[in-house]
Parts: C-alpha cells; structure tokens; sequence
C-alpha cells in the first residue's frame, strides 16, 4: 500500500467506511479472476451442457454480475457504487480441468471497484462449485486475486503473472 497505513481505520484505531467526497470523479476499472479446480469429468460435464441443474456458466455469469451489484451490502465498509459495467466470463481449461473466472467492473466515480470485481469473480467460482458439488465435492476455488485495475489517484496497476495456476 502506497500510503503506509489503512484507510479505513481512524486514527484511535476505529473502523470507518472512507470519506471519498473530495476525490475526482474518473473513469475507474478493475478485473479479477478466480480458478475452479475440478475433476476432468466434472468439467466435461459443464462443457457438454449435460449438467442436470442447466447451463452452470450462465448461472456463474448472472451470479457474479449480481454480486458485483451487491458488493456493499456484504462487505461492511464498501461504498455503494454505480457501477456501468460489469463483464463475467468463464473459460473452461481442459489441460489444467478448471474453469478461470474473469470479472471486470468499470464506472465513472470517485473509488475503486477492486472489491466489486473480486466479489463477482468469487460468487460465480461459488455458484459453479454449489452447482457440481454433487457430482465433485473436491472441486477448490484458488487463486482469488485482482488481475489489474486503472483510474483514479493511483493509476493504473498490474498483477505479476502466476507462475503455477
């Protein structure tokens, strides 16, 4: 963190939601992913469209997208936001049997929308995992992680690569 401290505490130490008033209005954007590890069977399943409970990456998408919407009203000190983007995708890796979740979120504001995107990138790895959890138990959600976000005060920001996903 590029300030030395935590913003959302004040200064005897309370949590505080930040008071963004002040700050500019610009365009603002962040994508983060998740990665649904699974059984190669499991993620035919998913590819064929031959799941019993439906087409499990719409859901995902739908999902995330609902929870980016939702971010402040589950994580406490979250501003709620007016978000004008919000893009889901989920990418089955046959080679490594995952499906990567992508979601990146974008609005012209005065904060970030990191949490937002970590949110929709975490509800739709959730969903896929509530929808095949009965033919996989041992399905692992991994790698939950900001890949870049750009705008505001800070600019823009990168994640390294990963080197084992």
């Amino acid at each position: 963190m590029s300030s030395g401290h935590l913003t959302h505490l004040d200064a005897a130490g309370r949590a505080r939601m930040v008071d963004v008033t002040d700050k500019a209005v610009t365009e603002r954007e962040a994508a983060a992913e998740a990665i649904v590890v699974m059984q190669p069977s499991t993620l035919q399943l998913i590819i064929s469209g031959g799941h019993k409970k439906g087409d499990v990456l719409a859901v995902a998408r739908i999902a995330g997208i609902q929870a980016a919407k939702k971010c402040a009203d589950l994580i406490p000190l979250c501003h709620p936001l007016m978000l004008t983007s919000v893009n889901v995708d989920c990418e089955a890796d046959e080679l490594n049997n995952c499906i990567r979740v992508t979601a990146v979120c974008k609005l012209a504001g005065q904060t970030g929308v990191e949490m937002e995107a970590l949110t929709a990138a975490s509800v739709a790895a959730l969903t896929i995992y509530d929808m095949c959890k009965a033919v996989d138990r041992g399905m692992e959600i991994r790698h939950v992680r900001v890949l870049h976000k750009r705008g505001g005060k800070s600019g823009e920001w990168h994640a390294q690569p990963e080197v084992n996903a």
